[in-house]
């Protein structure tokens, strides 16, 4: 359920970002603050996250109930431009003219009577609100705002007005289309799942244009938290953590799905390796229980082998609660993520290696767009900055992880500042360089910033500063799509 705002304080800096609704902006050009725009950078930045997290007095269970936002940062010759807008869901506008909470979420039960909810649910009306603010993907002609059960929003590239939700060309019923679609850069392909609670992944393939082209499903013991997966060349690699979902809370309303999880580590951590042409299962195993968000990438090795990174987690239950504290702009749970790889015999699912990376509070592992899938050298994060209390403070660098070095090169952005997600964006002129963009929030003056660095100089000064009109709240995924001219 939505909890009270609490006007207390000892929250630290980041909460700045987080406790007041943010504020669209339209389209506005980007002061310079600091270096120059590369003239090899061009084309869009877009990140989406939470942009409210209150209603009427009332703050969101979970961090991951609030309305999703996008900011569009545009570089050219001319310079700089952006502009913030909020994703108009059918919630968000039902919500923004009630002024209170109207539907259950992952986070928050159902504001309503119990019989009433039940009623909306049978009669299939919405009852769980599509926040629409997770993930971005931008398609040729339209830009997606994802979240994790239900379709995507569509957005204009340029303007970022809500034009509606996405059918992906399937016919029938709705389906759930996940938060991480992977693209293959050199067939144009994207992959995608959605969880459903008939313990179900639906899979999809869909051509560059977003239209579906093929499904799959795969089914499940039970039904666990999967937020992502992993491209290796010819497989979609799955690790389902041990997770059982008490549905009948769900179905009666008195429970949110953040409680209705069961920690279940006597199952261990269930590997499913798929063939992405076929979508047929190719092989299942088991190995230790732990709990992940995100993958960094995946690979075929010329040893026949899969390589893969992802950001592992002791259990559910820390990560969750850390991330619903986080709602109400004061951490106290010890959540501790570490970048990991694996090596796995993808014909019998067989762990050959496990070991840890970086042992650093680390999250949001990202790979340049064009090695998603395949061999790869550097995988970019986020940090929690060396000198910041776990459980207390949220990530505040980013760095990049050499595999061919073992060395973490790290942006440490100084006190009371916190980067998102970096994202990797290789130069138009010089494909062989690249650049590392990321937003800042600075709570020491209360404003954003966009920053820019040389990908192979993360530990130097930033090429390029830019000031944002106004504070963007502390957000989760982003892409870039590249300029045509």
């Amino acid at each position: 359920m939505a909890i009270a705002t609490n006007p207390q304080s000892n929250k630290k800096p980041w909460a700045g970002a987080i406790l007041s609704a943010a504020k669209e902006f339209d389209l506005a050009p980007l002061p310079i603050l600091s270096g120059n725009i590369p003239s090899g950078l061009r084309g869009t930045l877009y990140r989406n996250g939470v942009g409210r997290l209150e209603r009427g007095g009332r703050r969101v269970g979970h961090w991951f109930d609030g309305d999703g936002a996008i900011l569009a940062v545009n570089f050219t010759d001319a310079g700089a431009t952006g502009l913030y807008r909020y994703v108009k869901t059918d919630g968000y506008l039902a919500e923004s003219k009630a002024d209170r909470f109207l539907y259950s979420n992952y986070g928050m039960t159902y504001p309503g009577p119990i019989w009433k909810y039940c009623l909306k649910l049978f009669s299939q009306k919405e009852v769980v609100k599509n926040s629409a603010n997770t993930s971005v993907m931008a398609l040729p002609d339209r830009l997606w705002a994802l979240w994790e059960g239900a379709k995507p929003y569509v957005l204009d590239l340029e303007t970022l007005e809500t034009i509606g939700k996405d059918d992906l060309g399937l016919p029938g019923p709705g389906l759930p289309y996940s938060a991480h679609p992977l693209a293959d850069v050199e067939t144009g392909e994207i992959y995608n799942i959605g969880v459903d609670p008939t313990f179900t992944i639906h899979l999809f393939r869909s051509d560059r244009s977003g239209k579906a082209l093929q499904k799959g499903a795969l089914k499940l013991d039970s039904f666990p938290v999967i937020h992502s997966f992993a491209m290796a060349g010819p497989y979609l690699i799955f690790l389902i953590p041990p997770m059982q979902l008490q549905v009948l809370p769900l179905l009666l309303g008195s429970s949110c799905y953040a409680d209705a999880f069961e920690w279940r580590p006597e199952k261990g951590t269930q590997i499913i390796v798929v063939d992405r042409e076929t979508m047929e299962v190719v092989s299942r195993g088991e190995t230790d229980p732990w709990f992940q968000w995100h993958f960094g990438n995946g690979c075929l090795e010329g040893d026949g082998t899969v390589r893969l990174d992802f950001v592992r987690f002791r259990d559910f239950a820390e990560t969750n609660e850390y991330l619903r504290e986080v709602a109400a702009g004061e951490t106290h749970t010890h959540s501790h993520g570490t970048l990991w790889q694996m090596r796995l015999n993808p014909q019998t699912a067989k762990v050959i290696e496990l070991q840890q990376l970086v042992g650093r509070c680390c999250e949001f592992p990202v790979v340049p767009p064009e090695e998603v899938g395949r061999p790869w050298r550097y995988t970019y994060l986020s940090l929690l900055r060396p000198e910041a209390e776990i459980g207390k403070e949220v990530l505040g660098a980013i760095a990049r992880f050499d595999y061919e070095t073992g060395k973490l090169t790290e942006a440490d952005f100084g006190e009371s500042c916190y980067a998102s997600e970096p994202i990797y964006v290789a130069d138009k002129m010089e494909p062989e360089r690249g650049w590392v963009l990321t937003v800042v929030y600075d709570g020491n003056g209360d404003k954003s910033e966009v920053w820019v660095f040389d990908s192979d100089r993360l530990d130097a000064e930033p090429v390029c500063r830019l000031g944002l009109p106004e504070v963007i709240p502390l957000s989760f995924h982003g892409t870039w799509k590249s300029s045509s001219k």
